[in-house]
């Protein structure tokens, strides 16, 4: 769904996620389907609440007999350039006499 590309991610948990604010007994709940597909559609209320947008990261706990989701912050620690990458495919390349005795290595193993 999204291209992320080959940086680097880090997602991290945001602390301040409130579902359920218990000194005012604010507590909101709601019964979901699950769709065949394993998936459900968080109502409009509650992304308004918790920030969580279109295209948002969550991050889904199980703890016991509960579902725990709060939204996730998604920080970017390093971005490769299309010439990086390229320079590291140029250097992982085997040269013909490697593939040649990684091929006898594997043929005598059999």
């Amino acid at each position: 769904m999204f291209d992320y590309g080959l940086r680097h991610l880090y997602i991290a948990e945001i602390q301040k996620f409130c579902y359920a604010d218990n000194k005012e007994g604010n507590i909101m709940k709601e019964t979901l389907v699950v769709s065949s597909r394993g998936q459900v559609t968080l109502p409009a209320a509650l992304r308004k609440r918790t920030g969580i947008k279109e295209g948002s990261m969550v991050i889904i706990e199980y703890r016991g007999n509960e579902l725990v989701l709060k939204p996730a912050a998604v920080l970017e620690i390093e971005m490769y350039s299309d010439r990086q990458i390229a320079g590291w495919d140029d250097a992982d390349r085997l040269t013909t006499t490697e593939k040649s005795a990684a091929l006898k290595k594997v043929k005598t193993k059999q």
